[in-house]
């Protein structure tokens, strides 16, 4: 199975992209899906949260006040360390068994769409790697318009990231995604075109 890396930072855009993906009937792991199905899959990282970082950050009905927490650990990056610490061992282990399951399944293509996969070198594991990039000032507009969030906390939430300047480094192709849609689309079949001429034997990549 053709494992492919799909990464970027927060606000370019890669939610686009993988919808463009799921459309063309490509399989997509999320890892911010697998984040949120880790906590229900392991509940012993809410007691590990608890004895880190308090009972605060948890409602009356004891489910983790999302927004309130990532505002917190994002805010410094020892609380954001001790955070991934934590949780990407159970990360890892879940996209694993998914890829896994995938192969056994006889899929020929799988996504891994994550904004850290480079940071926390699952990139590597990856047969290739797309960058979904925009510039730093549609980056910052996007988030705050997306999240709700204060000047300072999205520049939290950016700077938490590599640069996705940094980022072009590690990857094999690169996506612009900072202009229209119709833009994006192509980038994306060319790219997926690509792919298929180096790897020839996979069907679900000829465009």
């Amino acid at each position: 199975m053709l494992k492919i890396g799909l990464t970027g930072g927060i606000g370019s855009g890669k939610s686009t992209i993988s919808n463009i993906l799921k459309k063309k009937n490509f399989i997509v792991i999320d890892a911010d899906i697998v984040a949120r199905d880790v906590l229900r899959i392991y509940p012993e990282i809410f007691e590990n949260i608890r004895k880190e970082f308090g009972e605060e950050f948890f409602d009356e009905k004891k489910e983790l006040k999302r927004k309130e927490f990532g505002n917190y650990i994002f805010s410094k990056d020892d609380r954001r360390k001790k955070y991934e610490d934590m949780i990407m061992p159970f990360i890892r282990k879940r996209i694993c068994d998914l890829i896994e399951k995938y192969q056994r399944e006889g899929v020929e293509v799988c996504f891994l769409d994550g904004a850290t996969i480079i940071e926390n070198n699952l990139h590597k594991y990856m047969d290739i790697n797309i960058l979904v990039w925009v510039d730093s000032e549609t980056q910052l507009h996007r988030v705050s318009k997306r999240d709700n969030l204060t000047e300072q906390q999205v520049i939290n939430r950016v700077n938490s990231q590599m640069s996705l300047e940094d980022k072009k480094e590690f990857v094999d192709y690169i996506i612009d995604n900072s202009k229209s849609l119709d833009n994006t689309k192509r980038e994306v079949n060319e790219t997926l075109k690509k792919i298929g001429e180096k790897y020839r034997g996979v069907e679900c990549l000829k465009i």
